[in-house]
């Protein structure tokens, strides 16, 4: 089992090296390795001032983000985002588009949500995300997100979203699938606007969701993880709410389902608008068998000095979930039926 540890100090900079683990369908898709070695420096100085937003494949530069995911269209390419703090936001609506940092958190993306929903909308035939931060994304329904993902595919990796009402939002979509990576999500989520809740992660039916190696930290409101998907893994991540304000579960997975949630670190914090469990599991009704969803090898625990007795695991399914060696500080119940 691998623990998550807290982080120590400040998380300003959550970026680490690239992951071989890459999806099936990234893996067919991607086919970037001829282009790659083409340094990025040298294709950001090609196209002068308007080279903040460069096609890898072609080399040309673009004064926005919007005018370069169009010089892509309904065929595949990369975005290279310069260094820089970008009021800019974009919509893709046909082809692959795989957006990169130059510099993975060096490129932000802040303060302009497209379509009134978010920085990068996402409807094509898939999409990747590598290295990007995306901050302080909010409209007026309390629904402003890094990330809105309304049809195909979509891969995260080595990317920040905080300071926002949502790090990414997906709509429905039972055959396709959410991976996220090595990402970190600081003061995000919130229950104060007519759209309901807001949460870091708050993926809709979307076939799998998959979050690895990754943190949840500050939230602001809501939940940390909502997944209505038939099959949710969580692994190896930590869901730190020690600093959380009138946040909700860490975990919520609200029509059951099926996958694991393994290898994770949770803290619950103290100021909670719902603190009686940490992980959730059909609290709206089961949708999905949750027979055989995995909560196994995590290691929980409240805040130092905070007094009270959540339960580790609601269910509210009467499925037949595998619990097994997680660790739980004093006060923290295994699990309890509702």
């Amino acid at each position: 089992m691998l623990t998550i540890k807290p982080y120590v100090g400040t998380m300003m900079s959550p970026f680490v090296s690239p992951t071989s683990r890459l999806p099936r369908w990234l893996l067919a898709a991607v086919g970037v390795a001829a282009v790659g070695a083409i340094p990025l420096a040298a294709l950001l100085a090609q196209g002068g001032g308007a080279s903040s937003f460069t096609v890898l494949e072609t080399g040309r530069g673009y004064g926005s983000l919007q005018e370069a995911v169009d010089a892509i269209g309904d065929r595949e390419g990369t975005v290279i985002i310069a260094p820089g703090n970008w009021s800019e936001c974009a919509v893709q609506s046909e082809g692959v588009v795989h957006f990169r940092a130059a510099e993975a958190g060096k490129a932000l993306l802040g303060g302009q949500a497209c379509e009134g929903k978010a920085a990068l909308v996402l409807r094509g035939r898939g999409a990747t995300v590598d290295g990007l931060v995306f901050a302080d994304l909010a409209v007026d329904d309390g629904n402003g997100a890094g990330i809105r993902l309304e049809q195909g595919p979509l891969r995260v990796s080595q990317s920040w979203f905080r300071d926002s009402q949502q790090g990414i939002l997906t709509a429905n979509g039972v055959d396709s699938e959410l991976v996220v990576d090595k990402s970190t999500f600081t003061r995000l989520g919130t229950c104060e606007n007519s759209a309901g809740c807001a949460h870091s992660i708050y993926a809709g039916d979307y076939g799998t969701v998959t979050v690895t190696r990754s943190r949840f930290e500050q939230g602001t409101g809501g939940h940390y993880l909502k997944s209505r998907a038939s099959r949710a893994v969580v692994e190896d991540s930590s869901f730190d709410d020690s600093q959380g304000r009138a946040t909700n579960y860490l975990i919520d997975l609200p029509n059951g389902g099926t996958g694991s949630i393994r290898g994770n670190w949770f803290v619950q914090g103290r100021d909670k608008e719902n603190w009686s469990t940490m992980i959730a599991v059909g609290a709206e009704g089961a949708n999905y068998s949750s027979n055989g969803l995995v909560i196994a090898g995590n290691e929980a625990r409240l805040v130092p000095g905070l007094s009270r007795n959540p339960a580790f695991v609601a269910d509210w399914t009467g499925d037949d979930i595998v619990m097994r060696d997680n660790q739980l500080g004093s006060g923290i119940r295994a699990f309890e039926k509702r």
